[in-house]
């Protein structure tokens, strides 16, 4: 009995060894801004750096480095700031980003980045559906982000009159 106890305790004292010897894991790999950076232009390798965060304060829709980069940020972000992909303008070669002037500048204080909206013309004309925002500037101006045929249509519309948008 003697020698079972010393055999289970010697066992028990090498687990507990192992299990402080064992590394953590290494974490959720996460681009993070590497400085103040601004929206709309292309991020390089310079302006971001990977950190590995442990899963628990891993934000949702971790994206890395190499993810990010070629992308464009939708809205600023702080030195340290993690980014995430509803952070990102889609890569998606079909789409283009428009700026357009609001009929109705008090419509631009309801929209944020990522709001979903129909982009409407003269006559109760639709240009674009389920165009996403992507900036709002100075209170009247709204970049959207829609097909590449759509843009060409709504960016045609808003050079002789002013469009109006209806919340999704």
């Amino acid at each position: 009995m003697n020698l079972t106890r010393k055999i289970l305790a010697t066992v028990l004292a090498l687990l507990a060894v192992l299990v402080a010897a064992w590394p953590a894991p290494a974490g959720t790999p996460l681009a993070v801004a590497a400085r103040d950076l601004a929206p709309g232009v292309p991020l390089t390798p310079d302006d971001l750096r990977t950190i590995h965060a442990p899963p628990e304060l891993s934000p949702a829709g971790p994206v890395t480095a190499a993810e990010a980069t070629g992308r464009t940020l939708l809205s600023p972000a702080r030195a340290g700031e993690p980014l995430t992909d509803v952070r990102l303008a889609s890569r998606d070669p079909d789409t283009a980003s428009v700026a357009v002037r609001l009929a109705d500048p008090a419509v631009a204080a309801l929209l944020r980045t990522g709001s979903r909206v129909d982009v409407v013309g003269a006559e109760s004309h639709v240009l674009a559906e389920h165009a996403s925002v992507t900036a709002v500037r100075d209170g009247e101006v709204v970049v959207l982000t829609v097909s590449r045929e759509a843009a060409t249509k709504v960016a045609a519309e808003s050079l002789t009159q002013p469009v109006t948008v209806t919340l999704r």
